[in-house]
């Protein structure tokens, strides 16, 4: 039950977005590029400006990295040996290697280990997002439909500011340089509205697909690798860290998270099969309301 209530406000946004585009057909990809390119720097500048860096950043760095790069390489292996295109690839690991563990992997953390392991699911939220606006920018860049070459791609990966908000904040920070009042208040109430607006806008593209056109054998590839792989890799990677057994938990049980929203908004706006990504982001969050009791269960049994 308590799962379902943690849930109930998710997708109570994803069915606003969803009853939005099917009512005022609105235009996705500028609302998209709006929350790229607008919402989400101030949110990595005010996330990384205010949590404090310390040396489990370190240990929580290696696992979010080895964890994200342990995934594409088996989906890169299998989209070979199954023939997927560039971009069919690409899609899969925007669809696979990223988690939700922001707006839905928080809290449910702060619901079963408290405010103690509330604190280190901040610091793998921050370090997720990192991901994401480096490695999956690029993937993103790089299954677009006019992609180009390399230099094209890296072009695209460098005029995205989301990394450059995360580098700011963390600048401020370690030179301990204080933002003015009215200037945080401002950048909280930008970065704050981004997450909603990424949710409505995976509702309304949501409200878009296809349902008879979503590439079955894909999405279920993609949720095995989300739902099942990814925690058991986590497990062996959170064994050979000198963490304690609670951040051990805690990293396996969000490696075990739904696909991450900011996904469909990178999908949708390089058009790198956003009807696939999508899919797998809904389909990954209604399934995990089974998975997750599962993993933590055995998390608690097994660490």
């Amino acid at each position: 039950m308590s799962f379902i209530l943690i849930l109930l406000p998710v997708f109570g946004i994803f069915a606003i977005g969803f009853v939005g585009q099917k009512l005022l057909h609105f235009d996705i990809p500028n609302l998209s590029k709006l929350t790229l390119y607008l919402m989400s720097p101030f949110l990595a500048l005010g996330t990384f400006y205010k949590n404090p860096i310390t040396m489990d950043y370190v240990y929580l760095a290696v696992y979010i990295f080895v964890l994200c790069l342990a995934l594409i390489l088996i989906i890169t292996l299998v989209a070979k040996i199954m023939g997927y295109s560039l971009r069919d690839r690409c899609a899969l690991i925007l669809a696979s290697a990223f988690m939700n563990n922001g707006n839905y992997g928080t809290p449910v953390v702060l619901l079963v280990f408290g405010s103690t392991g509330l604190n280190i699911a901040v610091i793998l939220m921050v370090l997720q997002q990192l991901a994401m606006s480096t490695i999956g920018i690029y993937y993103a860049a790089k299954g677009s439909s006019d992609a180009g070459g390399y230099k094209v791609v890296l072009k695209r990966v460098v005029r995205m500011p989301i990394a450059y908000g995360a580098l700011l904040g963390l600048t401020l920070q370690l030179l301990h340089v204080s933002i003015p009042a009215p200037l945080l208040t401002c950048i909280n109430l930008v970065g704050n509205a981004a997450i909603p607006t990424i949710m409505i806008v995976l509702g309304m593209q949501l409200a878009v697909i296809s349902f008879r056109r979503i590439e079955l054998l894909k999405v279920g590839f993609a949720l095995i690798i989300r739902l099942l792989l990814s925690p058991i890799i986590a497990f062996g990677i959170a064994f050979f860290l000198p963490v304690d057994t609670m951040t051990k938990q805690i990293m396996i049980l969000l490696a075990a998270m739904p696909t991450a929203a900011n996904t469909t908004l990178m999908a949708v706006q390089f058009d790198t099969k956003p009807d696939l990504v999508s899919s797998a982001t809904f389909i990954s969050t209604v399934l995990s309301i089974i998975t997750l009791p599962i993993v933590l269960a055995l998390v608690h049994f097994v660490v």
